[in-house]
């Protein structure tokens, strides 16, 4: 298990991160999101035990994080990390030598690799030679050449094409089922809801909104319902509870305060013709993060 405690980073008088405190269990993915500059950055950094912190504690499997323990966790940076006028191979032994690997398993375990993503080809060339979707991959292995207890993934998408995006959902799945612990973080907040039970945002480093995204969903105050129905749209908005109305295509989009009002728009849409559709839908992740977000800068 990874655990944060209460991990407060200053730089200067300036707080990065305020009593973070989370948990990821083995064959958890752990959402951790916010705006740029929200802290997350330093989280990573902390959990790598590449940054000292003020407070709290930061522990893997009951473990301080040193150098020694920092050999069982993979990470992928949001920026690329590879030292560009390597080649792949030189790249690979370089990386698994650090993390404790001989340049034999490094040089097996990259072979494996670069054949799961379809470019053995490249193991020769330079780094730099390579496309971006290509270096995303690469960094990709890189963080998981290890065979890590513990990923770190932000951004793993960036540069990506939708064919090799499903190849790298795949793999992580696969690291999810073997145990190991996975933190995951993305601007898309359609991939964390793919991949992630649980989340925290932070907003100025600070905690906004923390727990399991299904219990988060139903706590969020704002509901949508989707109707297929000859509705008069002036009269669905003047429905109590109701916030907004946006008609999609043949749909309407009702957004109301509470689950409770539903109950009003069900009984209006009754006595409407031609009603295809009545469908409340949760909050989607977006609409919840702009809304936190926005009322933790308001």
């Amino acid at each position: 298990m990874l655990k944060v405690e209460n991990v407060t980073k200053y730089y200067g008088s300036l707080k990065a991160l305020d009593k973070l405190s989370f948990t990821v269990e083995q064959g958890d993915i752990f959402g951790l999101l916010g705006v740029n500059g929200a802290g997350k950055t330093t989280a990573f950094r902390i959990i790598m035990g590449l940054l000292e912190y003020n407070g709290g504690t930061v522990t893997l499997d009951d473990r301080i994080i040193d150098y020694n323990i920092t050999d069982e966790i993979g990470f992928l940076t949001e920026e690329r990390s590879l030292l560009i006028k390597l080649s792949v191979l030189e790249q690979a032994k370089y990386y698994g030598v650090l993390k404790g690997m001989s340049e034999k398993q490094a040089e097996e375990a990259l072979d494996y690799w670069l054949e799961r993503f379809g470019i053995s080809e490249y193991k020769n060339r330079k780094i730099k030679e390579l496309s971006k979707g290509n270096q995303q991959k690469i960094q990709f292995i890189m963080a998981v050449l290890n065979n890590p207890k513990l990923l770190i993934l932000d951004e793993p998408f960036a540069g990506l094409d939708p064919v090799n995006v499903e190849m790298f959902k795949e793999v992580i799945k696969e690291f999810e089922k073997k145990g190991a612990m996975i933190i995951f973080s993305s601007h898309r907040m359609e991939h964390i809801e793919l991949f992630c039970d649980k989340i925290v945002i932070l907003v100025e480093g600070k905690t906004v909104l923390e727990g399991s995204l299904k219990d988060i969903k139903q706590r969020f105050r704002k509901k949508n319902i989707r109707i297929n129905a000859d509705v008069e749209e002036e009269r669905l908005k003047k429905i109590e509870g109701v916030i907004n109305v946006i008609k999609i295509g043949n749909e309407y989009e009702v957004k109301i305060k509470e689950q409770k009002y539903a109950e009003a728009v069900f009984k209006y849409v009754l006595t409407c013709s031609n009603v295809v559709k009545f469908m409340i839908e949760e909050p989607t992740l977006n609409e919840i993060f702009v809304a936190r977000v926005g009322e933790s800068y308001e």
